[in-house]
């Protein structure tokens, strides 16, 4: 009975020493969470001067294609690509045979005409005597009278022709109208060349533009002043001002930007066609809160911040507006007031009324 007595007591032994231990585990299950250490930063107002610097080129104001009026081979040419024309100069000049056999065929008729203006006139000079004197009838007077008439209209007429004959031959050499730069040759010697098809291209002296490609965005607001800063990139002592004068009607599909072109308040010499050149364009001031990237997150469909609120150091968030994104930074224009302290790191984990800990004094 003895030994039957010692393994009961043994058995209930190690019962509740099996209980106890399972209850120390339980126990230590039992963790606190603590608060999540972040890298927060204090809302704060700062001056903004916004500014966008783009690279473009100078480029003529005015920019003309010249051609031939009439077609014909091309026997001479006598400019080429960054010429300096002046008004009336010769370009480039066509074989005349066939408008000088034109002007000759014309000439010819002119003789005929006015020998038949001769015959015709004394003819009815002739017939005006004789009816005075009622030696003719008054049919016959008519019939010379007639006959005078159109011999004069088709004198009128083929002088009209020679004219037209030799104006063709003087098309047969191509002049500009206005002083400029050939930007483009369409010509060769010895081509055949359509009336109206394109030979040169001038860029005719005097204003110039500076022309950028420019994302649509930045043409929402008004440069400070309306004007734009340039500088030439060949040599950053060359600047001038300009303000927009021209914003093409469509975007590029293949970039997604809007060509503008900048009126050059007296460009200087050195600023020549082709020429690269620096814009910039300044935005009026303003105050405006700034944060680094990492503050910013998304509620729903709109941009949001983690804000902590300082009496329970717990966080919450709140919908802010963007008013640009910079480099490694993003500027608000409304959502925040200055004072709020707000996550920038660490707010990829969080959830509302989540408690958070940071260094006391961080900025």
């Amino acid at each position: 009975m003895k030994s039957g007595s010692r393994i009961g007591v043994r058995a209930a032994n190690l019962f509740l020493l099996s209980m106890a231990l399972a209850g120390c585990k339980d126990q230590g299950a039992v963790t606190v969470k603590l608060p999540t250490l972040v890298r927060t930063e204090i809302a704060r107002l700062e001056d903004r001067q916004i500014s966008v610097t783009l690279t473009g080129d100078v480029q003529a104001r005015v920019q003309t294609d010249l051609a031939f009026r009439v077609s014909g081979r091309v026997t001479e040419r006598l400019v080429d690509v960054g010429s300096h024309i002046n008004a009336g100069d010769v370009l480039a000049r066509i074989d005349p045979a066939e408008q000088q056999a034109d002007v000759d065929a014309a000439t010819a008729a002119v003789v005929a005409a006015e020998s038949q203006v001769k015959v015709t006139a004394a003819t009815f000079e002739r017939q005006k005597a004789l009816i005075a004197s009622g030696f003719t009838t008054r049919a016959s007077y008519d019939q010379a009278q007639e006959a005078a008439r159109t011999a004069e209209a088709s004198l009128e007429t083929a002088q009209a022709l020679l004219g037209k004959a030799k104006d063709a031959l003087g098309y047969t050499e191509l002049r500009s109208a206005v002083p400029g730069v050939v930007t483009v040759r369409n010509l060769e010697v010895g081509q055949v060349a359509q009336a109206g098809q394109s030979a040169f291209t001038l860029a005719q002296d005097g204003d110039r533009d500076a022309v950028f490609d420019v994302y649509e965005t930045t043409l929402l607001r008004e440069p400070e002043g309306g004007k734009v800063s340039l500088v030439l990139l060949s040599d950053s002592k060359v600047v001038a001002q300009g303000s927009l004068r021209e914003v093409s009607p469509t975007i590029d599909p293949k970039t997604g930007t809007v060509r503008i072109k900048i009126a050059i308040d007296e460009p200087p010499a050195a600023m020549m066609l082709g020429s690269a050149v620096a814009g910039t364009a300044r935005w009026r001031s303003g105050r405006r809160i700034v944060l680094p990237w990492g503050a910013l997150t998304r509620m729903a469909a709109t941009s949001a911040v983690w804000v902590v609120n300082p009496a329970t150091s717990t966080v919450f968030l709140k919908p802010v507006m963007v008013d640009q994104y910079e480099t490694r930074m993003v500027v608000l224009k409304g959502g925040l007031d200055p004072g709020e302290r707000i996550v920038t790191e660490g707010g990829k984990l969080l959830s509302p009324g989540q408690a958070v800990r940071f260094a006391q004094g961080a900025s």
